[in-house]
């Protein structure tokens, strides 16, 4: 008698999709399809060093997913949760018997005159190489307006800062927000040798081909401009029915099983657990999902699942390529007023970047080995303009 095998559809392959697929395979009894829209993963924490030539940002795939994982590159346009089946963008349809929802983020593009038009991102992998091919046929001297100021506006001004360029970062309201006061001063001292001009009361009222308006109809010339100021997620859940939160999330129990649905497990940044999402990171991210992959795993052995528990540890920025900080926090991820700075937290940023790829690495080899640290609660508000990151 042929052994009955399980069926699991992984959509997205980011950091979550990718750890939740590898994850799975502590079962040889279950078929795991990952669905990606792109070819290659793409180290979304690297993407500010491919805007400024100072590094790469994507992997293949081979290297990083375990054997027996099919890959599909698509898109999936809707999930049809009562046949149980993911229709693709190409035509083509995927059954399921458990389905992990990982999709990830994306950067949000709010209604400010010209944003669409003239405005650049640089949280997806094409955003940055079209961003890229515009830094890389700018004069050296023109003005670079990075707009929004949370860990994602810092990184990509102080690394084109690091360069040479002349960069103005627009921070609308408080620089770092997510950091410690001490955090701050560092990074704003930091700001200040790399010669960037922080306008930290600043916001933006309109934007230019050649500059941004600010609220008190100030133009600043603008040759490039990059849009940082805050993250959205893909509307795939609303668009198929789910229930989600107010930003699109899907929104599921304690378990990370969607409300009203116990065969979608959400992963991710896409994710609110009992409407209480975790900071958009892969430093979330990664742990997420070896919870998710557990759960499907659980209803499988018909067991019931566990919980969420995990915690957070801190968050590591680069300032450039010399220079970083790494800010600690508490568990629930609220800073503590100590930080670390200079070489020594650039040296420790590197590490964490290497390091997430090896544990992408090292559970697809080894499936269930990875682990996270536990015990953290989740604060009550998450700050605005999350970076996309390990940090």
């Amino acid at each position: 008698m042929s052994e009955q095998r399980t069926r699991v559809v992984v959509i997205g392959g980011g950091y979550a999709g990718t750890m939740a697929a590898n994850h799975l395979r502590v079962r040889s009894d279950i078929d795991i399809t990952l669905v990606n829209p792109r070819p290659v993963f793409v180290e979304r924490i690297r993407l500010h060093q491919m805007v400024a030539g100072s590094g790469t940002a994507t992997v293949d795939y081979p290297t990083l997913l375990g054997d027996g994982i099919r890959l599909v590159v698509d898109n999936a346009d809707r999930i049809d949760t009562g046949d149980r089946r993911v229709l693709l963008a190409s035509g083509a349809v995927l059954d399921y018997d458990y389905l992990i929802y990982a999709v990830g983020s994306t950067g949000a593009m709010p209604t400010v005159p010209g944003v669409a038009e003239f405005a650049n991102s640089i949280a997806d992998l094409e955003s940055a190489k079209r961003l890229r091919y515009a830094l890389a046929d700018l004069h050296r001297d023109a003005t670079i307006a990075v707009v929004g100021a949370g860990l994602t506006g810092i990184e990509t001004a102080t690394e084109l800062a690091e360069q040479g360029r002349r960069v103005a970062l627009v921070c609308g309201g408080i620089l770092g927000l997510s950091l410690s006061n001490r955090g701050r001063r560092s990074v704003a001292k930091q700001l200040r040798k790399l010669d960037v001009a922080v306008l930290e009361s600043a916001t933006v009222e309109q934007v230019r081909w050649d500059s941004v308006v600010l609220a008190d109809g100030t133009a600043l010339p603008s040759a490039v401009t990059i849009w940082t100021a805050g993250f959205g997620v893909p509307d795939l859940a609303a668009r198929s029915g789910l229930r989600t939160d107010a930003l699109g999330r899907l929104l599921t129990d304690e378990t990370l099983t969607s409300l009203g649905d116990d065969r979608v497990v959400a992963a991710g940044d896409a994710a609110a657990p009992s409407n209480q999402p975790l900071r958009m990171s892969c430093q979330a991210a990664i742990p997420l999902a070896a919870q998710a992959a557990n759960t499907v795993l659980s209803r499988i052995a018909g067991a019931a699942p566990a919980v969420l528990n995990q915690a957070f540890v801190g968050q590591c920025i680069s300032l450039g390529r010399s220079r970083g900080l790494v800010q600690l926090s508490r568990t629930d991820d609220t800073p503590v007023n100590m930080v670390v700075g200079g070489r020594t937290a650039a040296s420790i940023k590197e590490a964490v970047c290497k390091g997430t790829v090896w544990g992408l690495r090292r559970e697809a080899a080894k499936p269930g080995s990875y682990f996270w640290l536990k015990g953290g609660k989740r604060p009550a508000q998450q700050a605005d303009d999350q970076q996309v990151a390990l940090r």
